[in-house]
């Protein structure tokens, strides 16, 4: 990869829109978590926010935003960087980065990093050592990343986070 670090999105600068991403929650598999993503001012920085309530009812239990990362669906190649830059800051709880790859085939398989967050806005480094795979037993191959996710979960309680910047370094 070339170009370090890769900028994926900045939403302080006005060309960085959330098009690129959805929102995804447990009722795709019968759960009642509801969730919802905007473009907001939070604590004085312009972010994408997600905001839900997370519910372990019915076998539940995520909320989610995600994005592609290749350009048209193609994997994006990592090779060479260290892992993720995330400005983000939100309420405490259980919040996690997945990383869907060419090898996570099944919608139950992906890889995870916890994502430390705090009310105050700051930068949390997320080197690729710390995703472990759930679902699968191979490790992470950052040479075919598919899709990010800010996932909050595996616990009931509000979730509200926020990313205003997101990179590859």
């Amino acid at each position: 990869m070339s170009h370090l670090p890769l900028v994926l999105d900045d939403f302080s600068q006005a060309e960085h829109d959330a098009a690129s991403w959805s929102v995804f929650t447990d009722r795709v598999m019968g759960g009642v978590s509801d969730a919802r993503a905007r473009l907001a001012i939070v604590d004085g920085r312009r972010a994408l926010q997600l905001q839900g309530r997370v519910s372990l009812e019915r076998n539940g239990g995520f909320v989610q935003m995600a994005r592609p990362l290749g350009d048209s669906g193609a994997p994006l190649d990592a090779t060479g960087s260290h892992g993720l830059q995330l400005d983000v800051c939100g309420s405490p709880g259980p919040y996690f980065v997945h990383l869907r790859t060419v090898h996570t085939r099944a919608p139950w398989q992906y890889y995870r990093a916890p994502l430390p967050v705090i009310a105050a806005w700051r930068t949390v480094a997320v080197p690729w050592s710390a995703f472990t795979p759930g679902g699968l037993s191979q490790p992470l191959d950052v040479r075919g990343l598919l899709r990010l996710g800010v996932v909050a979960g595996t616990a009931a309680f509000d979730a509200d986070i926020a990313l205003a910047r997101l990179l590859i370094e």
